[in-house]
């Protein structure tokens, strides 16, 4: 059997950019084939749509809504529906999977975390950070992070991404030797189409959110739901962003990325 998976999903109970609730993902899902899904709103870095004046606990809580609103409508239906968030520094966005609403109202200390503190502390609590669409070129995004040593995976293949900074992706993963992940960072139900929607394929179906960090972890994706071509790099694609490679300890290594990823 295979199980796939929406990885990347934004609602706009969390998420500002969002554009449609939780509950109305589902049905478009199932027509599609998809087991389950991942909410993974705008935490408090990013576009997040909820107020960051709020008490902690009461942030937590209308942060959560989305996802628990997607999940009741799921439960309903017969989708499997999971929670993540994802994180912005500066311009350079990342996955967390692996932990909960009760965990965050326990560590309020997350809304501060750097890069490296985000690793080391999502990993302690049995966590895992992927690397969203790390090549992605747009107006709001200065420069290109990349963090060596603070990411489990690499988000290979995002539907809102041009085709070559997929494949560039791609080529950060392998030359990491981490998982390549596939979501499709939808915002709004309307693009649930066959040709827009990405995923992750499992070969056995998700109990929790702990089986796709260990999938991730043990490099055991069994595929990936993108178009045929996704990785393949076209020779005159160039990155024109300002690029800024890191290392485990978050301090600067003066590399091109030609050097970097041997293209």
């Amino acid at each position: 059997m295979a199980y796939l998976y929406e990885t990347h999903l934004h609602t706009s109970q969390g998420s500002s950019c969002g554009v449609s609730r939780g509950r109305e993902y589902i049905q478009r899902y199932l027509d599609l084939g998809y087991a389950g899904v991942i909410i993974t709103d705008h935490f408090c870095g990013g576009n997040c749509a909820v107020d960051r004046g709020l008490p902690w606990d009461k942030w937590v809580n209308m942060f959560c809504r989305g996802y628990e609103d997607a999940r009741e409508e799921g439960a309903r239906r017969g989708l499997d529906v999971f929670f993540g968030w994802e994180e912005t520094f500066d311009g350079d966005d990342y996955l967390v999977y692996g932990l909960d609403r009760e965990w965050l109202l326990r560590h309020p200390e997350a809304r501060n975390w750097t890069r490296k503190e985000q690793i080391e502390e999502v990993r302690r609590y049995g966590g895992c950070v992927v690397h969203a669409h790390p090549f992605r070129q747009y107006d709001y995004i200065k420069r290109i992070h990349i963090s060596l040593g603070c990411v489990d995976a690499v988000e290979a293949a995002n539907s809102g991404n041009q085709q070559p900074f997929d494949a560039l992706a791609w080529a950060y993963a392998k030359k990491l030797n981490v998982s390549a992940t596939a979501g499709s960072d939808i915002h709004y139900v309307g693009d649930i189409r066959p040709d827009t929607v990405f995923g992750v394929i499992l070969d056995k179906r998700m109990a929790s959110i702990g089986d796709y960090v260990d999938a991730i972890r043990n490099n055991a994706i069994k595929g990936l739901r993108v178009p045929t071509g996704r990785f393949n790099l076209p020779r005159d694609k160039k990155v024109t962003l300002p690029l800024d490679i890191r290392d485990c300890d978050d301090r600067k290594i003066r590399q091109s990325l030609a050097d970097f990823l041997v293209i």
